[in-house]
């Protein structure tokens, strides 16, 4: 029996063209992926059809791109065609965000439940594509395929270092490329304020800019370099836009009660000692945090809610809550008697009543909170005394934890409660550490030794790139890439067919495209 390759190297021989002949490696390896020993040769007739055409347009200027075939999207005809097809009763089958895609000699045909899967399936299909001088060919495959998991994020930190629409737009795109649906943007934190609330402009205006920024952590050189940068409501709006015509969500995080630094610098009444203080150019946990027992300082956080659920369509609103330092709740009187007198007994028990009031505030809006590990009043960090989290009060039910902090007995101890889990596990997942692909690649967001009950709790998987140390793009980039790619594969490929041999033959596909991209990455 001739192998696919024999019959692409007759095939080749018949079309007068050397055709690159490999294996089908792609990124995010799909759930079934078998080879046909066929090949569809594109030329300036092949045409794109069917009853899903925004994925018809993405995929015209996709292949116009990489081919320089422009590809009309009226095709009627059955033979020398990529058909998309939308077909609502492939639900039970492929789920919100599976496809099928087989492609032969007349063409291609890639099905899905949702335009969403479709787009997926398109994806899929840009990596068959192989091309030698003019002659552009996709390999004849039948793939059935769907995602493990359904929250499959990458979160960009611009609090600490501001990016810019482009480099935003940027990795939305090579997201898309990748098949990750969730795109958690950090907006706000002690260094910085990103985002235009109309109803506060001193948080733009002012909780923007800083002096300078710290080098590296506990160094005493700073870049006397003013930086500054926000995105105005209409800014964030087109990048909405632009992430949903690729099936990407955008998640905000607006970090409360801690990290709040550039929010007291613009309204300083916003803390406890209503002290007038300069957006911090050292990096790390500070001490300002939101006076929570202010009931305006409470209306002051429902109104930037408010106005961030207007911009955002997601259901998921990220909160932070991670890294409070009690200093100045516990220093003081006003909050030591509101504590009293609402029978909280540590800093940990307010802050869970805190955010609690904030789940309610969004589940009355139809969202859904969203927090790091510390929401769940656990002690992670030694500038906190034992006692400031020990207490009685409990997160609210229904709420997402988000672990950066990834111990089995952390994530079991949250899923036993009935909490929903995305796993963030710092070691593994972030991407201003130094660890090697392979690391990254070697990361599962069920934890080993979690019993089985519990594994539909994990929600999925999140890449944190954080940016302290990411003065400009090409720094950034050439962290995310092409660890990007890894985690990837955590979120969509089953362990079963995971193969770190096979995911690296799959790369040199990326590091072309980011090579025109003009992305910096480093190459493994």
């Amino acid at each position: 029996m001739q192998t696919i390759f024999q019959r692409l190297a007759a095939l080749s021989i018949l079309l007068g063209a050397t055709i690159q002949l490999y294996a089908v490696n792609i990124i995010p390896m799909p759930a079934e992926v078998k080879e046909n020993g066929t090949i569809f040769t594109l030329s300036p007739s092949t045409t794109i059809s069917g009853n899903s055409p925004a994925e018809a347009a993405y995929l015209q200027a996709a292949l116009e791109q990489t081919t320089g075939l422009h590809l009309p999207t009226n095709g009627k005809g059955q033979t020398n065609n990529i058909r998309l097809e939308v077909n609502s009763k492939l639900l039970t089958q492929l789920g919100q965000e599976g496809y099928t895609l087989h492609s032969d000699a007349k063409g291609v045909l890639i099905r899905a439940a949702t335009a969403g899967g479709v787009f997926y399936g398109v994806q899929s299909m840009r990596q068959l594509v192989a091309t030698n001088g003019n002659v552009h060919t996709i390999t004849g495959v039948d793939i059935t395929d769907k995602p493990r998991f359904g929250w499959r994020s990458f979160m960009l930190d611009e609090a600490r270092h501001f990016q810019g629409t482009a480099a935003v737009k940027q990795l939305l795109e090579e997201m898309s490329v990748l098949k990750m649906n969730t795109f958690h943007w950090h907006l706000t934190d002690d260094q910085g304020w990103r985002i235009e609330i109309k109803k506060y402009p001193l948080l733009a205006q002012v909780g923007s800019h800083r002096d300078s920024s710290q080098t590296a952590f506990n160094s005493k050189v700073y870049r006397v370099v003013k930086h500054e940068g926000f995105y105005t409501q209409e800014q964030i709006r087109d990048i909405i836009q632009y992430a949903a015509a690729r099936h990407i969500t955008i998640v905000p995080e607006i970090e409360m009660p801690g990290h709040a630094s550039a929010a007291i610098a613009a309204y300083p009444w916003l803390g406890t000692r209503h002290e007038q203080i300069a957006v911090p150019a050292q990096f790390g946990v500070h001490y300002n945090v939101f006076n929570v027992t202010d009931p305006k300082v409470i209306t002051f956080l429902q109104d930037v809610l408010q106005e961030v659920m207007g911009l955002f369509p997601s259901r998921v609103i990220h909160i932070g809550g991670d890294e409070v330092k009690y200093d100045q709740w516990k220093a003081d009187s006003g909050v030591v008697r509101y504590m009293r007198a609402h029978q909280l007994n540590s800093p940990a028990d307010l802050q869970i009543a805190f955010t609690n009031s904030i789940s309610n505030f969004l589940a009355g809006r139809n969202r859904r909170m969203m927090g790091w590990n510390e929401i769940m009043g656990i002690k992670l960090h030694e500038y906190n005394d034992a006692k400031d989290v020990a207490g009685k009060e409990k997160l609210a039910p229904g709420t997402i934890v988000q672990f950066w902090k990834g111990d089995l007995s952390l994530i079991r101890d949250a899923v036993s409660k009935g909490y929903d889990v995305v796993n963030s596990y710092h070691s593994f997942t972030y991407l201003d550490y130094d660890f090697k692909l392979d690391k990254a690649y070697s990361f599962d967001p069920v934890p080993n030794g979690l019993e089985s009950q519990y594994e539909n709790k994990i929600l999925g998987s999140g890449c944190q790139m954080w940016g302290e140390f990411l003065p400009d793009v090409k720094t950034m980039t050439s962290r995310v890439f092409p660890r990007l790619a890894a985690y990837a594969e955590a979120g969509w490929t089953s362990t079963g067919n995971k193969d770190y041999e096979r995911f690296k033959k799959g790369l040199p596909f990326f590091y072309e495209r980011w090579e025109k991209a003009g992305i910096i990455f480093q190459r493994q």
